[in-house]
């Protein structure tokens, strides 16, 4: 079956929504750990992770709300990050608190995959990846790949990007491990055309958008997705 990663930043309304998500048909949860310049992120996650700071949420904080989703799912849980924050965190430190507070991987955004082989982490490649930058991806991945279906920030968009397929086609040439693709995927049709070439969907800014409508929103948003793929 086709997995379904859905993003949420680290309030605290995060344990009650990612256990909706769950509900709703989320094989993982990504949860995003708000920083002052995400160069990543739309709009969307960029406000959230603004709103998310002015309410107190940093790393201590977003380490317990992981533990506090951790009672309610027993999905896997992948923080997502920034360097910085690890940097300021400590790595050791940070891999070390994660795992305790019920993370099962991570994603650090901004660290290349050279630095820091200490972090266990899910490596990201893009449509301008190399195939040789790929292939040292795949050999240091955390279990599954993250394919950035397009170049540019998260956000929803009217279609899905027509360098997705050319980028699954590739990695696939290089690696059996999972493929989820992520960027621009909104809607159940976006999902639905994602899951035809790759392994798993994952779905950031419009279920934040939803999120913010409460758990039962987000549940019907997440099994619709569900139903498509």
């Amino acid at each position: 079956m086709k997995k379904l990663v859905i993003y949420l930043v680290c309030e605290p309304e995060t344990p009650a929504l990612a256990e909706a998500a769950v509900e709703g048909g989320a094989d993982i949860v990504e949860l995003g750990i708000p920083f002052s310049d995400p160069l990543a992120e739309g709009p969307t996650i960029r406000l959230a992770s603004e709103r998310a700071l002015a309410r107190g949420m940093r790393t201590k904080e977003c380490l317990e709300c992981i533990a506090a989703v951790r009672e309610r799912v027993d999905v896997p849980l992948v923080p997502m990050t920034y360097a910085a924050i690890l940097e300021a965190y400590g790595y050791t430190r940070f891999v070390t608190d994660s795992r305790a507070a019920g993370a099962t991987s991570a994603i650090v955004v901004d660290l290349p995959v050279e630095e820091h082989a200490d972090v266990p982490r899910i490596q990201l490649v893009a449509p301008t990846s190399t195939d040789e930058r790929i292939a040292t991806c795949v050999a240091n991945t955390d279990g599954w790949l993250y394919l950035v279906s397009l170049t540019g920030t998260t956000g929803a968009r009217d279609d899905v990007s027509p360098a997705l397929a050319g980028l699954v086609e590739r990695t696939r040439a290089l690696t059996d491990k999972p493929l989820y693709a992520g960027f621009g995927i909104s809607t159940p049709a976006h999902a639905a055309a994602v899951a035809e070439v790759a392994d798993g969907v994952v779905v950031g800014s419009r279920a934040v958008q939803v999120a913010v409508e409460g758990p039962e929103a987000l549940r019907e948003y997440v099994a619709s997705l569900r139903a498509a793929i």
